[in-house]
Parts: C-alpha cells; sequence; structure tokens
C-alpha cells in the first residue's frame, strides 16, 4: 500500500482509499469512459494513486456523466447521470468531508440519505402526524435534480463551506456535462444536479433545508413535515390553514427558482372516525411506496372502526407483479423449483422486508399473485397436472411442507 501524505489540497490518500471503499461496497455501473469497478480494481492502487495525485493537487476534472433513462411507474422516464468509477470515489471524498459539518445543520424532519435516518422512519413520522393533524399537502417539485439552480445552491455552500478546494470541485461537477447514448454532450446551463451521483443527495437536502425546512420551522412553527429527499408531506390542522400554506409554498419554490407539478400536488383530508365526513377533497396519498388512506382497524374490544393507515401503495404492487411476469416462467421449462427460487429469493427478501416492515400479513394476497405464476409454470413443466390448477398448488403444497425454507416467502405465509 502506498503511504498516507498530503499536499497542497488537503485530500489523503487515507481519505481516498475509504473512499473507494464506500464506493465498491455501493457498487454501480460504469460511467462514459466504461470503466467497471471489476475493470478499475485490476490497477487499484496506481488508480487510486493517481486519483488522489490530481485531487490534491487541484488538478482534477470530472469526466461527462452517463445518461441512463429509468422508466417510472407512469410510463414516463427518469434521466440518473452516472459517474465514472473515479469520479465516483472523489464525490465520496468531498461527501466525507463535508456530511458531519452539514448533518448538524440539517433538521430532524429530513429523512432520505442521511446516516442513522431510514424510509421506514419518514413513514413512521407521517403515520403519527396524521392521526394529529387532518390535512395533509401531498407535494411534488417538477424536476428538481434537473433545475436546481447552481448559484442559489453554491449559496447555500458557501454558508458553510470555507474551503476554496471544496467549492472547486462542487462546481466542476455540477458543470460536467451529461453524454447521450449517441456520445452528445448536454450542458447543465446553470441548473441541475445529476440524480445519480455520489454526492447529489447531500447537496439536494442542503438546497431544500433552506428553500422549504428551514423556511417552514420559522414561517409556519404549527405545523408539521417530513420530507425524504425531494418527497414531501406538510401537515395542517384545517382546511384554511392548508390552502393558505400550499399558496405560499409555491410562492416560496418561485423564489428559489423550483415548481410545483401541479397535477401531481393536492391537498387530502384525512378522515377516520373522529372527523366528519368531507366530498370535496381525496382522502389518500401515496409515500415511499406506501398509500394512506381510511381503513378498517379492529378494536380491542371485538369490534371495529376506521382509523387513517397505510399499506403498500397499488403503484408498488404493479411494480413488483410486472417485475415477475418479465421473467416469463411459463415459458422456462428448463428451470427447475430451486433455480426458481435462486432468482427471486433476494429481491423477495427486499421486497417483503420493506413493504412488511408494519403490517406483514397485508403482503399475503401479493405473494399468491407470485404463488399463482409458480403454479402456471408447474403447468407447463409437468404434463401430469393435465392443466388442472388445484393439481399444481397442491404440488406446491406438499413442497412447502417438505422444503419450507424452499422459497423466502413460505416460511412467512404458511397460507398463501
Amino acid at each position: 500500500m502506498f503511504e498516507t501524505t498530503s499536499k497542497t489540497v488537503p485530500v489523503t490518500k487515507e481519505m481516498v482509499r475509504e473512499a473507494y471503499r464506500k464506493v465498491r461496497r455501493n457498487k454501480g455501473s460504469a460511467g462514459v469512459d466504461k470503466e467497471s469497478l471489476g475493470d478499475f480494481e485490476e490497477d487499484l492502487l496506481n488508480n487510486l494513486y493517481v486519483l488522489w495525485n490530481r485531487m490534491s493537487s487541484g488538478s482534477y476534472f470530472p469526466k461527462p456523466v452517463r445518461s441512463v433513462s429509468i422508466p417510472k411507474a407512469n410510463g414516463k422516464k427518469r434521466v440518473l447521470g452516472i459517474p465514472t468509477v473515479s469520479d465516483r470515489i472523489a464525490q465520496q471524498v468531498v461527501k466525507d468531508y463535508l456530511e458531519p459539518r452539514l448533518e448538524a445543520q440539517f433538521q430532524g424532519q429530513s429523512y432520505g440519505y442521511r446516516p442513522l435516518k431510514s424510509a421506514h422512519q419518514a413513514v413512521e413520522a407521517v403515520q403519527e402526524n396524521v392521526r394529529q393533524y387532518a390535512w395533509v399537502i401531498d407535494m411534488d417539485i417538477k424536476s428538481f435534480f434537473d433545475e436546481v439552480d447552481h448559484e442559489l445552491l453554491m449559496k447555500a455552500v458557501e454558508r458553510h463551506v470555507p474551503e476554496a478546494w471544496v467549492k472547486m470541485y462542487i462546481k466542476r461537477w455540477l458543470e460536467s456535462p451529461a453524454q447521450q447514448s449517441d456520445g452528445t454532450l448536454i450542458q447543465k446551463e446553470g441548473q441541475g444536479t445529476p440524480q445519480g451521483g455520489v454526492i447529489s443527495p447531500l447537496l439536494a437536502n442542503l438546497f431544500l433545508h433552506y428553500v422549504l425546512d428551514k423556511w417552514l420551522t420559522k414561517r409556519y412553527p404549527g405545523v408539521a413535515f417530513v420530507r425524504y429527499a425531494d418527497d414531501i408531506v406538510v401537515h395542517c390542522q384545517t382546511e384554511a390553514e392548508a390552502k393558505q400554506i400550499l399558496e405560499a409554498i409555491k410562492a416560496r419554490l418561485t423564489e428559489c427558482k423550483l415548481r410545483l407539478s401541479e397535477e401531481k400536488t393536492k391537498m387530502v383530508y384525512c378522515q377516520d372516525y373522529r372527523r366528519p365526513k368531507k366530498k370535496d377533497y381525496g382522502k389518500k396519498f401515496d409515500f415511499l411506496g406506501f398509500t394512506f388512506k381510511p381503513r378498517t382497524v379492529a378494536s380491542k374490544s371485538g369490534g371495529s372502526f376506521i382509523g387513517y393507515g397505510m399499506a403498500i401503495s397499488q403503484k408498488a404492487q404493479t411494480r413488483i407483479v410486472d417485475g415477475w411476469k418479465q421473467l416469463n416462467l411459463h415459458r422456462r421449462s428448463d428451470l427447475t423449483i430451486q433455480d426458481i427460487a435462486n432468482m427471486v429469493n433476494s429481491q423477495m427478501r427486499g421486497v417483503i422486508k420493506y413493504y412488511g416492515k408494519f403490517k406483514l400479513r397485508d403482503l399475503q394476497r401479493l405473494m399468491w399473485r407470485f404463488e399463482f405464476r409458480l403454479a402456471k409454470w408447474a403447468l407447463n413443466k409437468y404434463k401430469r397436472f393435465k392443466n388442472s390448477y388445484s393439481e399444481a398448488f397442491l404440488w406446491i403444497k406438499d413442497l412447502k411442507r417438505s422444503y419450507p425454507g424452499m422459497f423466502y416467502y413460505w416460511t412467512l405465509f404458511k397460507h398463501v
């Protein structure tokens, strides 16, 4: 290993090594240079040395980010910007350097991409708030990562970052163009931070800290809010208050060169057994893959009442089932059932651990939809079932008894 020293810019070799270890854990695909993490590691010590030498001397310049389009649930596409492996490590160096300082400024209502914070904590906070506040502003900032203003963002950076070298590298990353699949370079023109960059979530949190978090706390101390990156829910006590704050937020975002998505932003009435009915507003909203709406809740006395709570959203279920459909299991008679288990268990474990965190039983119907596809595969593979779904399901039931751990969900749902 090379020795740890520093030069003009106080980036040490140990800082670069630690950043590499974090990037390696997070994996990720190749950037515009087509160099994968494996390729980078073939000459690891030299590559890390070159990066350190350039960063510590101020001569480091990032390459363009690679534009990748990811399908969204609404049929549109989200554009991610994928930096090269070297650039991801460089961004991680600066992120590690800045994060403790900025974390000391951020508020507790911000949960996205922060140490010791999680999406589950954000969902729990919203669940707690809807019990206390009858109204929700379900906000969607239009094209946030594409429209962040560089000048305003750098003003926020300068409030906490006196080091010229840090500001220099952040500015270079912000100005780095995006390269399309045909090689065309798209210049930033003073706005946007790549959704996919290592440092982008930290910069986004800093920007929205000043645009919304601090502003809301100061101007409207009586309301509650929960923010996960650019997903924001504001809780209000009355309809009039919600209307007033929504208009104020629109004006605030305009002032900060952002805008709300009119078709996705709405006021929601959190109706439960304590609150009178209202017909003029919707009664449900989605947040981080969960739908909040009125739900029947069993009481301790044996009866039931209407509460207001969350469960996995229909959009999330559709996305998961579509993924299973794309496996085309019914056309893969070459596979064994163990092969299928190996294919889906990791993904299924993630789905159940995330969406089953609060109400595991709500996933039973979703797991049945997978089991139906499994039965369909069995019918095509084994002709002895004579196209009888009941025979296929009985066969699966026998397998559950003999090999209960084959599929991850079998250990959790005995009666799917």
